[in-house]
């Protein structure tokens, strides 16, 4: 039997990311997949070589909308670290607390579009319905949508009022009633269940060499999450990694949709605990030395590695993205699958373009 080769992506209804394979096909099966990166790549680790320690914040932010919270918060995790500044207790449930909310956005954004790409349109919508309540909030309480801006170097920008956190737990409590009954009509799904289970299987072992984090791992079993480590306020706040044995799509959309119910948990207990007081320091002097921070993003672990020489410029930035942990796991799985699973492959990783190649 003669092989093809079909390219697939970067432009394709289903993908929300410029993701580009190269699928070598024995008929309707996949022998080998074969990627090609580089349609996004602005360079914006070369950029934070330019601009002031301070002002990288916002850089960082703009790798990925979804997760820019996070991204604030692992590069000034680092900076704090390198200056010794010690982040006000307030600041740092603050964090828990927009983190979060940007958690349950991302995995609601996900569930929507794998929604879409089975073609249920209405539940897509029903999903995002849900989606557009985080936006508002984080609107209301950072004055954004997407990219909030409230993370700096020494602490947070802005803080809540008592009134915004009681209207953070009730929205939050109000999108997990909705999503509990639409787990209902989704997970039990005969075409769901078609599509998910059994496909794209990924074992523990294999997810462990490859490296796979996040809701990849966490889908084939490994109980890893960076969140167990006690940054931020984490240390203070009680819960496990949310863990599915399978290993298959199935698996991976229910760790995503458990992580939603999750961050809600970790809302309500945040803000029940968060103390009076500052909600920043004075920030004096310059970073000097090197530093690895790492933070639990939506997609997995993002590392950031950051070199201070002293002065108002760094010499190095260099960011591991999840997504760019996880296209192994995506190559491993797609021999053996069938064309018309590939795009529900793709989107069980979660793919993040813009992050991986910045």
């Amino acid at each position: 039997m003669g092989k093809t080769v079909i390219p697939f992506g970067p432009q394709h209804p289903v993908l929300p990311e410029p993701v580009h394979l190269k699928l070598v096909m024995e008929d309707e099966v996949i022998v080998e997949a074969i990627p090609a990166i580089g349609y996004v790549h602005r360079g914006l680790e070369k950029l934070t070589e330019t601009k002031e320690f301070t002002q990288n914040v916002y850089i960082v932010e703009r790798i990925c909308g979804i997760c820019s919270v996070m991204h604030a918060q692992a590069y000034c995790q680092g900076i704090e670290n390198l200056m010794n500044i010690q982040v006000p207790d307030r600041a740092r449930y603050l964090r828990v607390i927009w983190a979060e909310l940007h958690r349950i956005h991302s995995h609601l954004l996900w569930l929507g579009l794998l929604a879409d790409a089975f073609g249920f349109e209405s539940l897509f919508m029903q999903i995002w319905r849900n989606r557009e309540k985080v936006m508002d909030i984080m609107e209301e309480t950072a004055g954004g949508r997407v990219i909030i801006s409230v993370n700096t170097v020494g602490g947070t920008r802005r803080d809540m009022t008592p009134e915004a956190l009681r209207k953070v737990i009730a929205v939050s409590e109000e999108i997990k009633e909705d999503m509990m009954k639409l787990e209902k009509v989704f997970m039990a799904d005969y075409t769901v269940k078609h599509r998910l289970v059994g496909v794209g299987v990924l074992d523990k072992n294999t997810a462990y060499e490859f490296g796979a984090v996040g809701p990849m791992a966490r889908g084939s079993g490994i109980s890893q999450d960076f969140r167990t480590t006690g940054y931020a306020a984490y240390g203070e706040l009680d819960f496990e990694p949310v863990i599915e044995k399978d290993g298959d799509c199935y698996a991976r959309t229910l760790v995503r949709l458990r992580e939603i119910y999750q961050s809600v948990d970790l809302i309500n207990q945040a803000i029940g605990k968060i103390p009076e007081g500052e909600i920043s320091v004075p920030v004096k002097g310059f970073p000097n030395g090197e530093v690895i921070s790492r933070v639990e993003q939506p997609r997995g672990e993002v590392l950031y590695y950051l070199k201070g020489n002293g002065t108002k410029n760094l010499d190095r930035l260099r960011v591991r993205t999840p997504t760019f942990a996880n296209i192994p796991t995506l190559l491993k799985m797609l021999p053996g699958s069938q064309l018309a699973d590939v795009p529900v492959l793709i989107l069980t990783i979660d793919p993040c373009i813009s992050c991986t190649e910045r």
